[in-house]
């Protein structure tokens, strides 16, 4: 049987469009720069069986619009652009790819924490406008405590990463579903009891009721003074305006932020003027590696429940994921 498979982005890597072409999918792409409004109106005008989604919103209403939809794969793991609430009302699976891009976020956390406690983007910054200003008040980062919300194959990556350069790493995990954490790690039993010994805050959770909000003005208060804030997860996990706060009143070092609230950033947003604030477009996992694993994963995932041989259920995130492996999605 051919499929019809919605890849809810203009290209898709060739790893995984060899695995979707090999079983004789159909492949339907976005036109560059689609929006929501695009993706609603291409999931009611075709007989869609699964789609791949990147980044733009998936929404109830696109969900609702396609009777033929039966499964969902995210392109990585954060899922605040699709309505997981009304697939599962539907009994749609929504699956990620765990994993698949661990590495290359890890690493873009780590660099992250690099330029900020080095004051690399600032200097280099500098020198290109003709000031040789040279910073000689960085940080180092051996013997400081790494704190890790959330420990996950991205969180323990980069613990080992940084128990390499000599850090402490101290960790919480929420519980999603997470591998058990390798040595070398302190795990503590709440967000609170982390904060006051992480020198370093790395956030590595997904965005959801529990999360969205968590590091706001409370938590920057009871971190140690001068600390610095690492975020490679979602934007929302943070309360915006405290971490400007804390930036320009001195109570952090610095923030090295991969995601922010909205993206892109709006043009008046204060992060944008602080110099103790280093800034990526969302791209930790956007390596030419980590694409490719992610493209790989997601067609796998559509293609193996179409298929009857749905993916392993820590690959699920509806709250009755277990329902897959007891044979109640359809």
């Amino acid at each position: 049987m051919a499929y019809t498979i919605f890849i809810t982005a203009s290209a898709f890597h060739p790893k995984g469009v060899s695995v979707l072409e090999a079983a004789g999918c159909r492949l339907i792409y976005l036109d560059a720069g689609g929006d929501e409004a695009a993706v609603d109106h291409i999931m009611a005008a075709n007989q869609i069986d699964a789609v791949i989604s990147r980044t733009v919103t998936l929404s109830a209403r696109a969900i609702a619009s396609c009777p033929s939809l039966k499964v969902i794969s995210k392109h990585g793991v954060g899922v605040s652009n699709i309505d997981v609430a009304a697939a599962t009302a539907r009994n749609i699976p929504v699956f990620v790819t765990p994993g698949a891009n661990a590495q290359s976020v890890a690493e873009m956390a780590l660099g992250l924490m690099l330029a900020c406690a080095r004051k690399i983007a600032w200097m280099d910054a500098e020198i290109k406008d003709g000031r040789w200003s040279r910073a000689q008040d960085g940080l180092e980062l051996s013997g400081r405590t790494l704190g890790l919300v959330g420990c996950g194959q991205i969180g323990q990556r980069l613990a080992k990463a940084c128990l390499a350069l000599g850090m402490n790493v101290a960790a919480y995990d929420p519980g999603y579903g997470r591998v058990a954490p390798m040595d070398g790690i302190s795990m503590v039993g709440s967000v609170d009891e982390l904060l006051p010994v992480s020198d370093v805050l790395s956030l590595h959770v997904p965005l959801n009721a529990h999360t969205r909000g968590l590091i706001d003005a409370d938590a920057f208060a009871k971190l140690p003074n001068q600390a610095i804030l690492i975020n490679t997860a979602r934007g929302e996990v943070v309360d915006e305006a405290a971490l400007i706060s804390a930036l320009k009143g001195g109570r952090l070092f610095a923030a090295g932020l991969d995601t922010t609230a909205d993206e892109p950033i709006l043009p008046d947003n204060e992060l944008l003027r602080l110099a103790n604030v280093v800034l990526t477009p969302h791209v930790g996992g956007s390596t030419l590696a980590a694409l490719a694993e992610m493209a790989k994963s997601a067609a796998e995932n559509v293609l193996g429940f179409l298929k009857g041989e749905p993916p392993p259920i820590s690959a699920c995130v509806n709250p009755q994921n277990d329902a897959i492996h007891k044979g109640v999605f359809p």
